[in-house]
């Protein structure tokens, strides 16, 4: 009975601090996400920022609209894809800042149902989502380089300096260029022009999950969280959408800024806080460099690189969204597919690390070379091998472990002098898990 008390006492503290966020709780018991980048970019395949990166005009970016026709397009197979890798949530991008609607907006004709394709391919992803059982979300993207009325900014591809739009001394000069540019473009239009796909995407398609706004950000000639009236933004959503979770990324600092903060590409080192109070979070990541499809970008992680970044992830209380930018016929690239593949190989014998998990209790240390999670209602804490160790690997809480076995095969591995006693020869595992069965774990 002690135990099972302790154990009570444990779950409590970490539910304490989701008492004003119950509508996380699916969100934080899922840990790990699919992203999928798709668009008209995704033709050029060298990157989703192409028409910004490159300066491309409207008249040479919009042919793509006259070939955009993913005939091997089939969101059943993403869905499976999704869940056989161990994913519990989807968010697809149903704008990006390209303009190019994958769902059929009565407010505009740049959108998938007016390209030869002619589907809605918004409506397919959650339909075929949601009969897999996964939770579905939309990013919307709050700049947008084709609407008439979004006026340029550092970003935009028709800014009137050469240089990078992430070079803040390129930005420095005169106005005239700038006004010049925005003569006659007329942001509150553009603003009625959000509000209304955002209600369209939040009422047409039934219960969405999770809302994915991209991007605000500080600095010279940029737009800040009153270009989108965020605040007002924030409230339509939670109104049509009552318990939906929204990222952060409207701009809002004070108050209600949303539900999770969301770095990006960027591993975390330790809990992600804000204003000195730890936050949940949701890291963003590629397999490579682009979030769109990039046929020739090199750069690709291996399956035992993602398997790191999302036992990461969780060893610091946050979640994994990872993304996949489909071709223009609009199938998985077979690098994705490898890696998925692998990762789900992964996950079926050893999701129970990362599902329902978070941060270890302080009093539990990581031997050098291996990475902690812990669930507090099972209360057991699994040990990630990610440098297979010479044995026997010494553990300074091997007092308070009852029990030690594999994940993988639930196969016993034996506790003696303090040190957990492995096999000469690492399982066949990209990244081999021991479950430790605690006795009794105080919550500190």
């Amino acid at each position: 009975m002690r135990r099972v008390i302790a154990a009570a006492v444990i779950a409590l503290s970490f539910a304490a601090q989701a008492i004003d966020d119950a509508h996380l709780d699916w969100w934080r018991e899922a840990r790990f996400g699919l992203f999928v980048h798709f668009g008209l970019y995704s033709l050029p395949a060298r990157h989703e920022w192409v028409k910004s990166k490159e300066k491309i005009d409207d008249t040479a970016y919009d042919r793509y609209l006259k070939y955009f026709n993913p005939d091997l397009f089939d969101a059943r197979e993403w869905a499976r894809r999704a869940k056989a890798a161990g994913m519990k949530y989807a968010v697809l991008t149903s704008k990006h800042h390209e303009g190019f609607c994958l769902f059929d907006s009565a407010f505009t004709d740049y959108k998938s149902t007016k390209t030869p394709f002619g589907r809605d391919i918004a409506r397919e992803f959650v339909e075929a989502f949601r009969a897999e059982g996964l939770k579905v979300g939309f990013y919307y993207s709050l700049p947008d380089w084709h609407h008439s009325d979004f006026t340029v900014d550092r970003y935009h591809p028709r800014r009137p300096v050469d240089c990078s739009p992430w070079d803040k001394k390129g930005m420095e000069g005169p106005e005239e260029p700038w006004e010049r540019l925005n003569e006659g473009k007329d942001m509150a239009r553009y603003r009625k022009y959000v509000f209304s796909q955002v209600e369209e995407l939040l009422s047409k398609y039934g219960k969405i999950d999770l809302m994915w706004f991209d991007f605000t950000m500080p600095g010279p000639r940029t737009k800040h969280s009153e270009d989108w009236n965020a605040r007002e933004l924030l409230a339509l959503v939670r109104r049509l959408q009552p318990g939906i979770i929204v990222n952060d990324r409207l701009g809002l600092k004070d108050g209600d800024f949303g539900d999770f903060v969301t770095p990006e590409q960027q591993v975390q080192k330790k809990w992600v806080e804000r204003n000195g109070k730890r936050v949940p979070w949701e890291m963003c990541q590629t397999f490579s460099g682009s979030w769109g499809y990039h046929r020739d970008e090199k750069t690709w992680k291996s399956p035992k690189d993602v398997v790191r970044i999302l036992v990461q992830c969780v060893s610091h209380g946050g979640n994994l969204i990872l993304n996949v930018g489909p071709t223009g016929r609009g199938e998985f690239d077979y690098r994705a597919c490898e890696r998925l593949d692998a990762v789900g190989e992964w996950m079926k014998r050893n999701s129970r690390s990362i599902y329902s998990c978070t941060e270890a209790p302080g009093k539990f240390k990581a031997p050098e070379g291996t990475i902690l999670t812990y669930n507090p209602t099972l209360n057991r804490l699994y040990l990630h091998l990610d440098k297979y160790p010479v044995s026997p690997l010494a553990i300074d809480f091997a007092d308070e472990v009852e029990y030690a076995q594999f994940l993988h095969d639930a196969s016993e591995i034996r506790i003696a002098d303090g040190a957990l006693v492995l096999p000469k020869n690492q399982p066949r595992s990209e990244m081999p898990v021991v479950e430790l069965f605690l006795a009794i774990s105080p919550p500190n």
